[in-house]
């Protein structure tokens, strides 16, 4: 759309200038780097140069977090061998497990940060132990595959 209509005269005929197709992909590469994920996304649609900077390795590497190398060690290596930095975003953008499942971490979309979920039975609960207090059910409304209920409160913990 922006490169046909950049080379439109006012009269609809075609001028004999430069478009937005015309311009270098390194350039356009250079301004992917100051977007977010999804507008780079939608600007490779708009013609070959921004799609060829959309998948520059360059581009992506700018929107992986420094550490990202830590949480592509949470997967089998076939997993991510070979990827493009586009991929590997891509793949970091979904939860990836770790700690016997009771942690998730992922990459945010938009921010490309590190989020991180923790199950219940990853942390120290008091008396977590004891069913008198603690109880686990199985649920699908979580992420992971069972939930606390609190069953009596001891003595300790009523005020």
């Amino acid at each position: 759309m922006g490169a046909s209509l950049s080379n439109t005269a006012e009269n609809g005929s075609t001028t004999g200038g430069t478009g937005l197709g015309d311009m270098p992909e390194s350039c356009v590469a250079l301004v992917f780097m100051y977007l977010t994920p999804p507008e780079i996304c939608n600007l490779a649609r708009l013609n070959r140069a921004f799609r060829g900077a959309a998948f520059s390795d360059a581009v992506w590497e700018s929107k992986l977090p420094s550490n990202y190398h830590h949480m592509l060690n949470l997967l089998p290596h076939w997993r991510y061998e070979g990827l493009s930095k586009k991929s590997i975003f891509a793949l970091l953008s979904r939860p990836v497990s770790f700690d016997n499942d009771n942690k998730e971490v992922w990459l945010d979309r938009v921010s490309g940060r590190i989020c991180m979920s923790i199950s219940s039975k990853a942390m120290s609960i008091t008396s977590s132990e004891d069913r008198r207090h603690w109880n686990w059910f199985p649920t699908d409304e979580s992420s992971f595959l069972q939930v606390p209920g609190c069953g009596v409160l001891p003595t300790s913990l009523v005020v």
